[in-house]
């Protein structure tokens, strides 16, 4: 029960220093790769994340694992995530295997049942979605579309009469952000 509390005041040292360097290193690498690493995650992304959050701990509680060890494999993460997301940014075929793409959920007052199911949506989630949007009817929404990064984007049906006094083709404008996903 003695070392419950406190073990040792070189282990405690040694866990304190680690803990400032890894996270020290982590917020440095974070910043040089860019906003990629701290955005909206898709699942690539978030494993990515876990796996650093995983080796920063290892380094600093696990005392087989020294600073240089722990701080090069998350480096090693970094610089993979860099190339697979730069790859993915010039190769559409890549991205496709890589990323999860976006899905429409909800169709002109319609749910998409098999769409729902696949992706694990209730009508719950879409309806909390709507009301973080302000939308309080089905009727107002073109769309809802489950993002690459689990997000629910809500396409509002375009206002027929201030629509057409500054676009005649605002309509065409939301099928075209639509018709790729179907």
């Amino acid at each position: 029960m003695e070392m419950f509390f406190f073990d040792n005041i070189d282990k405690l040292g040694r866990i304190v220093l680690t803990t400032v360097m890894i996270y020290v290193f982590i917020v440095l690498i974070t910043k040089i790769s860019g906003k990629r690493s701290t955005s909206q995650l898709n699942n690539f992304d978030w494993v990515v994340t876990v796996m650093i959050g995983s080796l920063g701990a290892s380094t600093i509680l696990l005392k087989d694992i020294p600073f240089v060890e722990g701080a090069s494999s998350i480096l090693v993460l970094y610089v993979l995530q860099f190339l697979v997301t730069k790859y993915a940014s010039i190769s559409t075929p890549f991205s496709s295997f890589i990323l999860s793409e976006p899905r429409i959920v909800f169709y002109q007052g319609q749910f998409l049942p098999d769409a729902m199911r696949d992706e694990r949506l209730t009508r719950q989630e879409i309806e909390c979605a709507m009301r973080s949007e302000g939308m309080n009817s089905f009727d107002d929404i073109e769309a809802i579309v489950f993002e690459s990064d689990a997000q629910l984007t809500i396409i509002p049906k375009p206002n027929t009469t201030d629509a057409s006094k500054d676009n005649p083709n605002t309509e065409a404008t939301v099928s075209d952000t639509i018709a790729p996903l179907m």
